[in-house]
């Protein structure tokens, strides 16, 4: 009864925090200034790309140092659309498509790879993808880069434009995030974990690590994609830096901060990417990156689960104190000092009798 009361307890208290934070994100744009609600919509753009990076790395446990150049074709797949007067749905879904495509060839053939192999291959996306885009003048701006103002707020809503782009991210990543959830906790996600914690048993049971990996790549590309439409959506512009290696590193550090294997971790990982920097920014831009990389090294060495595992480290350091103070020789309770008194005292009369 009382675990049954518990886990009814936890359930309802799971759904109290999900309802005031709906209710929060949905009135937050409305009275926050623009720069934060900027700062919002660009942590949902990168909690997308860091959630598709988690997927293949955190849950299936492969090397995939690429993440950002998925995010650069899908940006740039969304200006070319627009800039072509596309239907917006269309176009996002050719943004998800093209970079989904893209990586299952790509996965189709580095899957075989394994550790280091895999991690050249990807790591030359974003090196390829820079120099590409510089050269594809007609499709991508060239070094100039491109831009493409399609998400301005329509007449009818009453919205500014900040707000009218929030709504925008918001719906997107909230359905993203839904998504990856219920394929995580399936038999997807269960077939995943088994391929990234031991190959061998996996095939014994009849999984194809082959096919999984390039699934998972596939879907990680698709996420990527799925971001920088949104990423267009927010900044309305892209270049070929865009895609650079650099931010590729910095996708993966947010994702190791935010925590492997976690849905909570990626949106953790989304709001370090963004609000870390300007923190630092803020603080001494000249040593932006060692801040950064401080903040890293700290966390790797107090959490290794991020900053997700946070409170189940505390939980666990509370579960221990308590432990040892119940368990300590010097806490003794008055009952038990009353009742050992109590067993002295005849035997002090008799002595005293005597």
């Amino acid at each position: 009864m009382n675990r049954m009361s518990k886990l009814l307890s936890n359930t309802w208290v799971r759904v109290a925090v999900v309802v005031v934070v709906a209710a929060l994100l949905l009135i937050a744009p409305l009275v926050l200034p623009v720069f934060a609600n900027q700062t919002l919509t660009r942590m949902g753009v990168y909690a997308v790309a860091v959630l598709g990076l988690n997927i293949i790395m955190g849950y299936t446990g492969q090397v995939m140092l690429g993440q950002i150049f998925f995010l650069g074709v899908g940006a740039y797949v969304t200006a070319y659309g627009v800039n072509n007067d596309w239907n917006i749905v269309v176009t996002f879904f050719a943004a998800c498509i093209l970079p989904g495509l893209l990586g299952l060839v790509i996965a189709l053939a580095a899957a075989r790879l394994g550790g280091l192999a895999i991690a050249m291959v990807t790591i030359a996306l974003p090196i390829i993808g820079v120099p590409l885009a510089k050269r594809l003048t007609d499709l991508t701006g060239g070094s100039q880069g491109t831009s493409a103002r399609f998400s301005s707020a329509p007449d009818w809503t009453g919205l500014d434009n900040d707000q009218w782009q929030y709504y925008m991210v918001m719906v997107i990543t909230v359905i993203g995030f839904v998504l990856a959830y219920n394929l995580v906790r399936g038999k997807f996600g269960r077939a995943m974990a088994i391929v990234r914690d031991n190959e061998a048993v996996a095939r014994s049971i009849g999984i194809s690590p082959y096919r999984y990996k390039v699934m998972a790549f596939t879907i990680a590309s698709i996420f990527g994609g799925a971001s920088g439409f949104l990423y267009m959506v927010a900044v309305q512009y892209t270049s070929p830096e865009t895609m650079s290696f650099a931010h590729s590193i910095s996708l993966l550090a947010a994702m190791v901060v935010g925590g492997a294997a976690s849905i909570a971790g990626s949106l953790i990982g989304g709001v370090y990417y963004v609000l870390v920097p300007q923190v630092t920014n803020a603080i001494d831009p000249t040593v932006t990156a060692i801040s950064q990389g401080i903040i890293l090294v700290a966390v790797l060495f107090i959490l290794p689960g991020g900053l997700v595992s946070l409170p189940r480290v505390i939980r666990r350091l509370t579960r221990k104190r308590d432990t040892a103070v119940a368990t300590s020789p010097q806490t003794t309770s008055p009952m038990h000092q009353d009742a050992g008194q109590a067993a002295e005292g005849p035997e002090t009369e008799r002595q005293g009798q005597s």
